[in-house]
């Protein structure tokens, strides 16, 4: 299936590992051009710009400063903008409850789940608009719809996320620009999985082993298992092509069925 993506420019942050590097990937093996950013890149990532098509920025999503470099980055290297996938995101369990929570955590918290989305957008849209048609795939998280006091901080900046982009979606429709979410659980990354991820913390918390922890949050999910990041980015890139051309301001979650309901 062509997605009316080759030739065209994209942006992905977060792009180092996980969904980030699987979204780079795939939208680079459908034609398009992808400014890669992450705050320390990747060897994965190194391959894949060395495989051409892919510009690997590294910059820090957390200095106000940086969309706007992003942004001039593509433009330059690209001539313009099509796409911008806002994917960059960090998690930290909050074994101790909320009051451990410090204002400093949720500074930390709000600006890199979503301040860097907010201020990508901003840099970006001008050079949406100007193309007359573009899309906007935030990657959010089902905790956005189901908060949960272990990541409170991060449940409250996902379904900030989302309402920012549902409230955008209405605004620059008009303009040609589409803007969707993608809310994924769990899914196997390093985020998840990693040596510092969720599934360690809990089970240094707890006492428990990371891979029983890991297997019993796969559990509560209808079929089983982590949802797989190219899996994320497959739902991602389609919504970024001309194949996805009426489908605005709507939120697709891909939890193997952990939310049950309506």
């Amino acid at each position: 299936m062509d997605l009316g993506l080759s030739g065209k420019t994209a942006i992905v942050t977060g792009a180092s590992r996980g969904i980030g590097l699987a979204v780079t990937r795939a939208l680079a093996e459908e034609g398009a051009s992808v400014v890669a950013v992450s705050k320390s890149g990747s060897t994965e990532l190194k391959a894949l710009e060395e495989a051409g098509q892919v510009l690997a920025v590294a910059v820090d999503l957390t200095d106000p400063r940086a969309a706007t470099a992003v942004v001039e980055a593509a433009v330059s290297s690209f001539g313009g903008l099509d796409v911008l996938v806002n994917n960059v995101g960090a998690v930290r369990p909050r074994v101790g409850g909320f009051l451990s929570v410090t204002d400093g955590d949720w500074d930390a918290t709000l600006t890199i789940n979503l301040l860097a989305a907010v201020r990508m957008t901003r840099a970006a849209l001008p050079r949406l608009v100007e193309r007359g048609a573009g899309g906007i795939v935030t990657v959010s998280s089902v905790n956005a719809a189901l908060p949960d006091p272990l990541v409170i901080d991060y449940s409250a900046a996902k379904a900030a996320l989302s309402s920012f982009c549902k409230s955008l979606s209405k605004e620059v429709g008009p303009s040609g620009v589409r803007v969707n979410t993608v809310s994924p659980g769990p899914v196997a990354t390093a985020l998840w999985l990693g040596d510092d991820g969720v599934a360690a913390t809990l089970a240094s918390a707890t006492g428990d082993d990371a891979g029983a922890v890991a297997d019993l949050a796969a559990s509560e999910s209808v079929t089983g298992r982590f949802t797989r990041p190219e899996e994320v980015a497959d739902l991602v890139v389609y919504l970024a092509g001309d194949r996805a051309a009426n489908i605005t301001g709507a939120d697709f979650t891909i939890d193997g069925g952990l939310i049950t309901t309506l």
